[in-house]
């Protein structure tokens, strides 16, 4: 007879942004349940959001008695041994803030603090589509471009809990100035409003003149499936600016799969197509030849189902 597959345990992932953070109960890939989300305006000061998540938390252990763990993911740099945030993006006052043992405090749940680039790669990692993989970098295209990295099975941080930020990687060392004087930093070439102002500059040229809205990704990638050329080439230039930066990845890494998500990575064959064929043009066939470069399973709840996932490690 058989041995019942053992079950994840119950945990709370959750995921801060910089309008809402938003909480769910994870088992495994599944978020149980609604999500529920605390305004971050609603509460201008740490103590009183931490307050609003120690009842969300309350109010899900009701419905789910048997959660073990908290995950957090927060949008900025953390210190992930002692559980603090050094600052967080579009939050103010979030400085040296010890959140993992506050929230532990509250409910009496152990917790985990970790960066939301790194919840989500821990997502794909674990129940996604790097799911099989020991080395995988892990790459989220939206506003700005995150980066997470798992080698050798195991989530790298680095010496100052910062690495796998891969959207600071520079392409052009005399190109446009980036936030830490790194120029060329990707992050300027293929974020939302960068890839925007391509298609603007581009339709306009060739006498095409547009509305900005008109060249957000999404109507952009959709005009290029339906076959209109500028639109196309401006997804080749956004693939040709990502493999240039993955390639140097990959020649450092040496990963096994490339997973890439966020928004803009819904382009799929558009983006993904020219972002093959500049990786494929930069590496050696045996390296091309032996990585996966591949969609994200997980959307906007990676970093619930991630942060979830990190708690689960501290109870397994």
């Amino acid at each position: 007879m058989s041995s019942p597959v053992p079950q994840p345990p119950l945990t709370i992932g959750i995921d801060f942004g910089g309008t809402s953070v938003k909480t769910g109960v994870v088992c495994g890939a599944a978020v149980l349940g609604e999500i529920e989300r605390i305004p971050t305006r609603d509460h201008p000061e740490p103590e009183r959001l931490i307050a609003a998540i120690g009842d969300t938390v309350s109010r899900m252990r009701v419905e789910h008695p048997g959660i073990a763990a908290i995950g957090i993911g927060v949008p900025g740099a953390v210190d992930f041994d002692r559980g603090v945030t050094y600052n967080l993006t579009n939050v103010p006052g979030w400085s040296n803030v010890p959140l993992r043992d506050r929230l532990s405090d509250l409910t009496g749940l152990p917790a985990v603090l970790e960066n939301d680039a790194n919840c989500a790669a821990y997502a794909e990692f674990r129940c996604g589509a790097a799911q099989g993989f020991r080395n995988v970098v892990v790459v989220t295209l939206g506003t700005g471009v995150g980066g997470g990295l798992i080698l050798n099975g195991d989530l790298y941080r680095g010496s100052q809990y910062a690495a796998g930020e891969i959207g600071q990687v520079s392409i052009d060392y005399r190109g446009v100035d980036g936030p830490y004087g790194n120029f060329g930093a990707l992050e300027r070439y293929v974020g939302n409003q960068q890839i925007t102002e391509i298609a603007h500059r581009r339709f306009h040229e060739a006498g095409r003149p547009v509305t900005e809205e008109q060249c957000s990704p999404e109507v952009l990638a959709e005009a290029a499936r339906e076959g209109d050329e500028i639109a196309h080439q401006v997804w080749h230039v956004v693939g040709e600016y990502l493999g240039t930066a993955l390639a140097s990845v990959v020649y450092l890494l040496n990963p096994d799969a490339i997973v890439i998500g966020g928004g803009v990575a819904h382009a799929g064959d558009v983006l993904f197509e020219p972002l093959r064929e500049r990786i494929r043009s930069m590496l050696s066939t045996e390296f091309f030849e032996a990585l996966k470069i591949v969609h994200a399973r997980f959307g906007n709840t990676a970093g619930i189902i991630g942060s979830g996932a990190l708690a689960a490690e501290l109870v397994e």
